[in-house]
């Protein structure tokens, strides 16, 4: 695909995802970083790993790792990295979780404030040997495949997934809106890695993804593949992401407005329509051709 970066990066979560196979065959020691947030010897090792390569390969590059690695943050390309997305599905052998590398742009003189522009990704999951990569303008790819998001057009047809934070999720408000989407749409999946659903939105496998608070190497990467694939990456309603990640809402395309309008209820307090009833549904369907 002639990758000026996302090659280079491929290897490396390859070479990172290896070492967490290693680790989740033998099991791994765990410790909380709060009341119910854990970090293993594996996200440590992993990060030390990427860490080394990335210096090696591109030494003018910063490195913003979820494990504490701030390495030259006022370069113009900065690396995004969560080395292990998913530790709480790891540490109790769910085998759910994969590597994040995100690079981001930011040009000369950008306030720190402000997001530069995405430039390439990868989301590698070791146990299914998958690697999803993208560089900005080249497309979104699986394993040498070109990828593209779903042609889903209602959210009752669609699948969709959501996450809630591994601490204090007693005050998360996430679980109401799970609630509307799950009788409203075919079906929501909580599977406890943002990278991975993001990356599932960006290949078809869902058809939208919302999530708040994470941190910028949690949606970096997806960010980019969900764009590359053709789909979109916003705030819940429906205005420009930003890498602050206080809240991201990605989709298709085709299910984003009744996701965005669905949400500006939910955040208005605002009474909902019924859920139309099979019959209604398929009377739609009709309607609209399908």
């Amino acid at each position: 695909m002639g990758f000026e970066f996302a090659g280079v990066a491929e290897g490396i979560a390859r070479e990172a995802g290896a070492l967490l196979r290693s680790f989740y065959e033998r099991g791994v020691a765990t410790e909380y970083k709060g009341d119910v947030d854990l970090v293993t010897e594996a996200d440590r090792a992993s990060e030390a790993l990427i860490r080394e390569r990335l210096t090696k390969a591109f030494p003018g590059h910063g490195i913003y790792g979820e494990e504490g690695t701030r390495d030259q943050m006022e370069s113009e390309f900065r690396w995004y990295v969560d080395p292990l997305d998913g530790t709480t599905n790891f540490a109790h052998g769910f085998p759910v979780f994969c590597v994040l590398l995100g690079l981001e742009y930011r040009e000369k003189g950008l306030p720190a404030g402000e997001d530069g522009e995405m430039r390439a990704a990868v989301v590698y999951d070791p146990l299914r040997d998958e690697c999803f990569v993208a560089e900005k303008g080249k497309g979104a790819w699986l394993n040498g495949r070109q990828i593209r998001v779903s042609k889903t057009k209602a959210l009752q047809e669609s699948l969709t997934g959501t996450g809630f934070p591994s601490h204090k999720r007693h005050s998360s408000p996430n679980v109401h809106f799970y609630q509307e989407f799950t009788v409203r749409s075919h079906g929501v999946r909580r599977a406890g890695s943002a990278g991975l659903d993001l990356a599932y939105v960006a290949c078809g496998r869902l058809d939208g993804f919302w999530e708040f608070n994470l941190n910028p190497w949690d949606t970096s990467a997806g960010y980019l593949l969900v764009e590359e694939a053709g789909g979109t990456v916003t705030r819940m309603d429906g205005s420009k992401f930003r890498l602050d990640s206080s809240e991201v809402l990605a989709t298709n395309g085709l299910i984003l407005g009744e996701m965005v309008g669905l949400f500006e209820d939910l955040f208005a307090g605002r009474g909902l329509g019924p859920i139309p009833t099979p019959a209604e549904f398929a009377a739609r369907r009709k309607a609209a051709g399908r």
